[in-house]
Formats: C-alpha cells, sequence, structure tokens
C-alpha cells in the first residue's frame, strides 16, 4: 500500500521515536518534524528522512537548528505558533499529522491539524483531557476520523469494529499498575524519583511514566476514552492487568467480549493508526501466548492511588474541570521529580486544586476559558506544593 506522509510532532520523545523506527521499517516519508529543544536529534531525523520542514518550540534551539541544517532546503520554524503554522503550511496528499507532544502544549497543534483538514494520529492524550468536547466536536466539523495512539485506546479502536455502538455494554480499560501495585499509603510514603521511574512492563518518558505510577495516567485515559468512543464514564471499568499483554477490550451488550492482545510494543499503535484500516506486516515481534502462561485481573486500589477516583469525577463534573485536573497534576509531577515533594503530597495537591475549582471550572466551555483554568489551576498547585 502507498504511505501516507508523516508530520511526526514530538518526535525525539519516546512514542515520536517509536513513530520514526515505524517510518524506517515500512518506508513511509516524513514530511515534517517538531520537538522542544533537542536540535541534535532533530537534525539527525531530518537529514535521515529528508523532510520539508522542521519546527522547534524552543526559540533558541530553532536558532540552532537553523544553523545546523543551513546546507539543506528544510525550512525551520520556531515557538508554538511556528509549529502550529508548520502543521497548516506542509501539505502531502493524504497527510497524517501525528501528535506525540507531552502534556497540555499538544492541545494547540491538535486543533490546527483539525483546522488544517488533516488525519490526526492521536498520542497526546492532554488534548481529550484539557478540551475533549471542543477538539471532537471540530472533528466531526471537519469530517476527520481521529485516530489513537495510545495501547489502550488503539485497542479499544480495533475491538469496535466487532459491532455497533448501540451494542456495546462497557469498555474494560486495562492497567499494568506500575511499580508500586500492592502497597500502602505508608510504602508509597516512602518511595524515591528512581522507584517511579522503574515501570515494569512499558518505555516511557518520565511524565507518563510517574502519571502511570500513580494511576493518573489511567485517569486520563477513562477520560480520552469517554470523547474518543462516546461513552458515559460509567460504561468504562479498569482493570489492573499486570502482563500487559490484553491492551483493552470491549464487552457487547450479548455479553461476548472482544479483546487486542499483543506484545508491550508502542510500535504496533502507532503502525496501525498510519495504515488503518488495512494492517500491514508486522514491526513487532510475535506474541507467544504459551510463554505467557497466565493473565491476570483484579480492581483498583482507588483509595491509595486516589486519582484514578479524582479523574472519574473530574469527566462527570465536565467543562474545565478536567483541564484543572491535568494542570495540577504536571505542576505536581513536575515538583516530584525535583524531589520537592512525596507521592502523597502529589495526591493532595491535585485533589486540593480540582476541589478548589471544580465549581466555578464545571461551567467553562470555551477554549479560551480552558486556557484560562489550566493557568489558574498551575498558580494554585506551586500554592499547595509550597505549603
Amino acid at each position: 500500500m502507498e504511505q501516507s506522509p508523516l508530520l511526526i510532532l514530538g518526535s525525539t520523545g519516546s512514542v515520536g521515536e517509536q513513530a520514526i523506527d515505524v517510518a524506517r521499517k515500512t518506508g513511509a516519508p516524513v514530511l515534517a518534524l517538531s520537538a522542544n529543544r533537542n536540535a541534535k536529534r532533530v537534525e539527525e531525523q531530518a537529514r535521515e528522512f529528508g523532510v520539508k520542514a522542521c519546527a522547534m518550540a524552543d526559540e533558541a534551539a530553532a536558532a540552532d537548528l537553523r544553523v545546523r541544517l543551513a546546507d539543506t532546503g528544510i525550512r525551520v520554524y520556531a515557538g508554538m505558533e511556528g509549529i502550529c503554522q508548520m502543521i497548516a503550511e506542509q501539505n502531502g496528499e493524504n497527510a497524517i499529522v501525528l501528535n506525540s507532544i507531552i502534556g497540555e502544549a499538544g492541545l494547540k497543534p491538535t486543533i490546527a491539524a483539525l483546522q488544517a483538514g488533516k488525519r490526526l494520529a492521536l498520542a497526546n492524550k492532554e488534548s481529550l483531557v484539557c478540551a475533549g468536547e471542543i477538539v471532537m466536536k471540530l472533528a466531526s466539523e471537519k469530517g476527520i476520523e481521529i485516530l489513537p495512539v495510545d495501547s489502550e485506546h488503539s485497542a479499544i479502536f480495533q475491538c469496535l469494529r466487532a459491532g455497533g455502538k448501540k451494542e456495546i455494554k462497557r469498555i474494560l480499560l486495562t492497567a499494568s499498575g506500575g511499580p508500586f501495585y500492592g502497597y500502602t499509603k505508608e510504602q508509597l510514603a516512602k518511595v524515591t524519583v528512581e522507584d517511579a521511574l522503574a515501570h515494569p512492563t512499558w518505555k516511557m518518558g518520565a511524565k507518563i511514566t510517574v502519571d502511570s505510577a500513580t494511576l493518573m495516567n489511567k485517569g486520563f485515559e477513562v477520560i480520552e476514552a469517554v470523547h474518543l468512543f462516546g461513552v458515559a464514564p460509567e460504561q468504562i471499568k479498569v482493570l489492573v492487568h499486570r502482563e500487559s499483554i490484553m491492551h483493552s477490550a470491549v464487552e457487547y451488550t450479548d455479553h461476548s467480549t472482544i479483546a487486542q492482545l499483543s506484545v508491550p510494543d508502542m510500535r504496533l499503535c502507532v503502525q496501525y493508526a498510519l495504515t488503518h484500516p488495512q494492517r500491514t506486516p508486522a514491526v513487532i515481534p510475535e506474541l507467544d501466548l504459551t510463554q505467557i502462561g497466565a493473565l491476570t485481573f483484579a480492581e483498583p486500589d482507588t483509595d491509595t492511588f486516589p486519582l484514578l477516583r479524582i479523574a472519574i469525577g473530574a469527566i462527570r463534573a465536565g467543562g474545565a474541570v478536567p483541564a484543572v485536573l491535568n494542570a495540577a497534576n504536571e505542576v505536581a509531577v513536575a515538583a516530584f521529580l525535583q524531589k520537592k515533594i512525596n507521592l502523597p503530597k502529589l495526591f493532595r495537591v491535585v485533589e486540593n486544586v480540582v476541589a478548589g475549582l471544580e465549581a466555578e471550572a464545571k461551567r467553562e466551555s470555551t477554549l479560551e476559558g480552558i486556557f484560562g483554568f489550566d493557568a489558574y489551576a498551575r498558580i494554585r498547585a506551586g500554592e499547595e506544593i509550597a505549603k
């Protein structure tokens, strides 16, 4: 099959590098790249794939990259506005924007991709967490299907091909449980940053690895699933699945459950998003169930790990509450990674900020208002950390 040209946003991050590897293995052309500060790595990627354009969120990094690529005809854009401009201006037939930017910073590029009418492979969960209704409405207006790259949502997306929307009873969203599965509150108070970054099955960036350890990542995925698949929060059941082999499942009204299984490798999710509705030869190892032996499932402990419960409450409240949740968490995780707070304090910061702003935030539905609450929540989170 003919490969669509790719614009890979966040190309130096964990998912971005895996997208680069998929492009390399499948021969997919790469049209453009974006990253935050790593100009050296973007230069290497740009030269390997002969891209037409690059964008760096950091202005100084953009200036550095222009020097590095001065002997080429590659255009270099600068800043967030530059990333969005690159998305609008760099055109290719059936081009796909793969957005793997980390955090709330990925929202504007998601909007820009949809406004430009480009297909969107979405790995930036904050786009839907912060502004899911706005993003999905714009996608509908533009006639664009958002292709999920996250492993669980890619699995659900694949399982939904087995039945109609009205036939869905519930979605079974799996979680590895992270490195602290089975811990008590007292044990969590003593864990280190190094402990939190030691994920049992997935190789990810620091922020998302901490989110996995706290179960906040699963809370975000519940919010994403509500928007992506048009289901109620009550139709989503989270299951701890330590082996990370069943990436999620859909139970239909006849109690038939369709699951997607594979080795835990994000390259499959990237590949499927880029080739959907077709499947192409594998870029990941084969799954050998005889070597796995057994698959286990358990209920999540939302008493010890309250962020999952708080996230479900946020999507039920609606409005800008999920954006407040995300902003407070980003600030708290950064403080944890800097060893300023421990995990119980991280939980309290997020819970207190959400509780303090929920009444006002749930009435907000505009993009401008969401960005406003995002900024305010970050200030409040900083104040909570300082207490």
